[in-house]
C-alpha cells in the first residue's frame, strides 16, 4: 500500500508516517499539511490509501474527501484520521466515501488494522464473481441475516454467539447516543471476563466494524473505547 499522510500537525503526521511505516508492505509516499497540498500531491503520487485530517488550515478534509472520490477505478481509499467525532462530521465522511473514520488519539494497532482491510479489499476487486464477493467487500461477509449481528466464522477461541452478545451490546449503546464502551463495562454488560470481552472487542476492531479510541486520565495506560460503527 503506497500512503498519502494529510495532517496540518507536523508532529502528529509524523507519528501516523511511522505507523504506517511500520505495516509491511506500506510505504509514505509523502507528507501534506494543508487541503491544496494533499490534493496536489494525490494528483501526481497516486496514492493507494489517503490518511486524511478534518481540520486542515485551508480546505476541510470533508472537501478534500469529495475532490478525490472522482468515482474512477483508480480513486485512493480515504481513511479519515481526525479528532472531530461530533455526527454530522462523521455523517459527512460516510456519505463521502470514506473507507473508515479513526478519531485521535489512536494507537499503531487501529491504524493498522485499517490499513491491512484497505489492502484487502484493494487485492480482492479484480476477483469479484458474485453476491459473497460483495458482500465482503462491503464488510457484510461473516455476518449472519439476523438483527443481533456478529460474524459467523469466528477466529480460534472465539465463538458466535458471543460475539452476538458482545456485538449486540454495543450497538445498543450506540444506538442509544454518540456513546462507547471499555472491556470492563463491556465484561459487566455482558456477563463476560474482561480478557474475553477485549478479545472479541478487538476482533471486531480488525474487521472493521467497531472503532477504538484512546481516552487518557490522569495516570498509567490509557483506556481503549470501542463503539460499533459496522
Amino acid at each position: 500500500m503506497k500512503v498519502l499522510v494529510v495532517d496540518d500537525d507536523f508532529m502528529v503526521a509524523r507519528v501516523h508516517s511511522g505507523y504506517v511505516e511500520r505495516i509491511e508492505g506500506c510505504t509514505v509516499l509523502g507528507v501534506a499539511h494543508s487541503g491544496a497540498e494533499a490534493l496536489e500531491l494525490a494528483a501526481r503520487l497516486r496514492p493507494d490509501l489517503v490518511l486524511l485530517d478534518v481540520y486542515l488550515p485551508d480546505l476541510s478534509g470533508l472537501e478534500v474527501l469529495s475532490r478525490l472520490r472522482t468515482g474512477a477505478a483508480d480513486d485512493p481509499f480515504v481513511l479519515m484520521v481526525t479528532a472531530a467525532d461530533d455526527p454530522a462530521t462523521v455523517a459527512a465522511a460516510l456519505h463521502g466515501g470514506a473507507l473508515h473514520y479513526l478519531v485521535k488519539p489512536f494507537d499503531s494497532a487501529a491504524l493498522a488494522a485499517q490499513v491491512h482491510r484497505a489492502s484487502r479489499i484493494r487485492r480482492e476487486l479484480d476477483h469479484v464473481r458474485g453476491q459473497s464477493d460483495i458482500d465482503r467487500l462491503f464488510g457484510t461477509a461473516g455476518m449472519p441475516s439476523g438483527p443481533a449481528g456478529g460474524p459467523e466464522r469466528m477466529p480460534k477461541g472465539l465463538t458466535t454467539p458471543t460475539a452476538e452478545l458482545v456485538a449486540r451490546t454495543l450497538r445498543e449503546r450506540t444506538a442509544a447516543g454518540p456513546d462507547d464502551l471499555s472491556a470492563s463495562e463491556c465484561a459487566e454488560a455482558t456477563e463476560l471476563s474482561r480478557v474475553s470481552a477485549r478479545r472479541y472487542l478487538e476482533h471486531f476492531v480488525a474487521t472493521g466494524v467497531v472503532t477504538v479510541r484512546l481516552r487518557y486520565g490522569g495516570t498509567g495506560r490509557p483506556e481503549r473505547r470501542y463503539r460499533w460503527v459496522g
